[in-house]
């Protein structure tokens, strides 16, 4: 494949790529074979931690030059000679103390998580959900003496508009947020996020902004899906809440009816 008819594809993971148990349809698979073998490159762009998105980046035999994690907070790029691949080449860091400590008066009884730029992750009790590897549980205090590529903040016990509600009261300055398909705030340094990333990936392989795709369906893909639709195409999965569809070149149909698959085919 000429490098002028070479797109670059970048997708979300959690219910984009996957379902939201994990597993992932027969014609996804597929699709994303078929793009990646016509020699586009195909990457992830998620909110995932690298450790929990390597296994999903194994699973459908990417090779992409990158992969950026953690809202765009990390970007790893291939290499290799380390082991599994690929090195932390891009890492933004804040200090998540002031956004913690404004969070928790609102959310007394919330579960928390900081995620430090080796990908380390230090939580609170109460993230029993999530995803806890290379990971320690440790008091509250404990969060605020690390630098963060990442917070997380889960409420279980509000609904996703109440807690859009909390979040609106909360006056959160700094940092970049996006609230997850329940009731979870995904918290990044100012200004970094999948797009961030992506157009630093963009221009790293020097492909043009009409040859990019994005596809998501959570407000963390807000950005990444407005910078795609600018002049390549943003796609919104089916399930996406109106905010995100609003942004989008179109939206294709809902992850459990393999939207991803209808968008790569056409491409």
């Amino acid at each position: 494949m000429s490098d002028d008819s070479r797109l670059l594809i970048a997708l979300d993971v959690d219910g984009t790529l996957i379902h939201e148990d994990e597993t992932v349809g027969d014609a996804v698979r597929a699709a994303v074979a078929r793009v990646r073998d016509a020699g586009h490159e195909v990457m992830l762009a998620t909110g995932r931690s690298w450790e929990t998105a390597r296994p999903i980046h194994e699973e459908f035999g990417l090779t992409s030059e990158f992969v950026v994690c953690a809202n765009g907070a990390l970007t790893m790029k291939r290499d290799d000679t380390v082991e599994g691949g690929y090195r932390r080449e891009f890492i933004e860091v804040f200090d998540p103390t002031e956004v913690l400590e404004t969070i928790r008066p609102h959310l007394p009884s919330g579960s928390f998580m900081v995620e430090g730029p080796t990908g380390f992750r230090r939580y609170t009790e109460g993230m029993t959900d999530w995803e806890l590897v290379n990971a320690e549980q440790v008091p509250f205090e404990e969060l605020l003496q690390h630098p963060a590529t990442r917070v997380v903040v889960v409420s279980p016990e509000h609904d996703t508009e109440e807690f859009l509600s909390i979040v609106d009261r909360m006056g959160l300055q700094r940092v970049s947020y996006a609230i997850g398909w329940t009731a979870w705030l995904d918290i990044s340094p100012d200004g970094v996020s999948k797009a961030t990333a992506m157009e630093r990936v963009r221009h790293a392989l020097d492909i043009p902004r009409s040859r990019v795709v994005a596809v998501g369906d959570g407000r963390n893909d807000i950005e990444l899906l407005t910078w795609a639709a600018a002049e390549g195409l943003g796609v919104a999965m089916g399930q996406a809440p109106d905010e995100v569809k609003a942004v989008a070149s179109r939206s294709t149909a809902p992850v459990i009816e393999d939207g991803l698959a209808h968008v790569l085919d056409a491409l």
